[in-house]
C-alpha cells in the first residue's frame, strides 16, 4: 500500500489492484467507455455485508453471456476481489454501495459509492421510451437513454421519470420498479414480458406480497390508490404523484411493503 494514501474515502479495485476511487481508471481505448459495451451491477452494503449478492453475480453472468461475453466472468475471482475490496474499505462499518463493471475491453472495475439520501417520497412525470429488445435481460453500460430520461422529467419539476411505451403500456423509473395499486386495491407490477429489468428488489417483494403481474397502461394510472418504486438502493420509495395525480405517500401497502422487504435484509444478512 503506498505511503501518504489517503485510504479512508471511497475505493475501487481495478482488475484487482486497490486504489482511491478518485484515482481509478481504464484506457481510453476500451469499448466500454467508448461505445458503452459491458455490464454492471450495483449492490447494496449493509455494515460491510453486501446484500444479494449471489443474486447480483447471476444476473451479471447473465448480461455477459446475452453480450457475447461471457469470458470476461470468473465467479470466484470477483468475489475474491469484492472481499478484499469490502475490507479495505471498512469491514463491518461501511453502509453504501458496491458497482461491479466488466468492459468489452476486459477490464473489471469494483466502487464502493455513498448512498445518496432520498426524499421519503418522490413525483413521477411519464417520459415516453421504446425498449431496445435486443437488449432484454442484459444489464449493459449503455444506460444513456434512463439518464436522459430522468433528466427530462427533472426539467419539468418532477424528481424522477416513469416509462411509458408509445403505445401506452407502463414499464418502470429509469433506475427502479414500479407498483401501483390500482381501483380494486389490488398491488400491480408489469410483468418481465414488457421488456423491464428483471429487478432483485422486485423478485424479493413478488414473494414477500400478494403482487399481480399484468400490463398497466397509463390512462389507468389516475384511477390508482397509491404507487412505490422499488431497487436495491432506494429500498422501497413512495410516489406522491404520476402527472397530476397525487397518491397518499405512503400508502397502506407501500408501509407494508417496505417493513416486509426490511426484516428479509435483515434475515438474510443474519443468515
Amino acid at each position: 500500500m503506498s505511503q501518504g494514501v489517503d485510504w479512508t474515502g471511497e475505493l475501487a479495485s481495478v482488475d484487482g489492484r486497490i486504489v482511491p476511487a478518485a484515482d481509478a481508471t481504464v484506457p481510453a481505448t476500451d469499448d466500454g467507455l467508448l461505445r458503452g459495451d459491458g455490464a454492471f451491477e450495483v449492490v447494496r452494503v449493509y455494515r460491510g455485508r453486501p446484500f444479494a449478492l449471489g443474486d447480483h453475480l447471476d444476473r451479471l453472468r447473465r448480461s455477459l453471456e446475452n453480450l457475447r461475453l461471457a469470458s470476461a466472468f470468473d465467479r470466484d475471482r470477483i468475489t475474491a476481489r469484492i472481499d478484499a475490496l469490502l475490507e479495505q474499505r471498512d469491514a463491518g462499518g461501511f453502509d453504501g454501495a458496491l458497482r461491479i463493471v466488466i468492459t468489452r475491453g476486459g477490464h473489471e472495475l469494483l466502487l464502493t459509492e455513498p448512498i445518496e439520501p432520498r426524499p421519503a417520497a418522490v413525483r413521477l412525470a411519464l417520459v415516453t421510451y421504446a425498449p431496445p429488445r435486443i437488449l432484454d435481460g442484459v444489464k449493459s453500460l449503455s444506460y444513456a437513454a434512463n439518464m436522459l430520461a430522468g433528466r427530462l422529467a427533472r426539467e419539468r419539476g418532477f424528481d424522477e421519470a416513469l416509462l411509458v411505451t408509445p403505445h401506452g403500456r407502463v414499464l418502470e423509473a429509469p433506475t427502479a420498479s414500479f407498483f401501483w395499486v390500482d381501483s380494486d386495491g389490488r398491488l400491480c407490477t408489469p410483468p418481465l414480458d414488457e421488456h423491464i429489468l428483471a429487478s432483485i428488489t422486485r423478485d424479493r417483494l413478488l414473494a414477500l406480497l400478494d403482487v399481480v403481474e399484468r400490463p398497466i397502461t397509463r390512462d389507468e394510472l389516475a384511477s390508482g390508490r397509491e404507487a412505490f418504486l422499488a431497487s436495491t438502493t432506494r429500498e422501497v420509495q413512495a410516489v406522491s404523484a404520476i402527472e397530476d395525480t397525487v397518491f397518499p405517500a405512503p400508502g397502506e401497502l407501500t408501509r407494508r411493503a417496505a417493513e416486509l422487504l426490511s426484516k428479509r435484509i435483515a434475515s438474510e444478512l443474519a443468515a
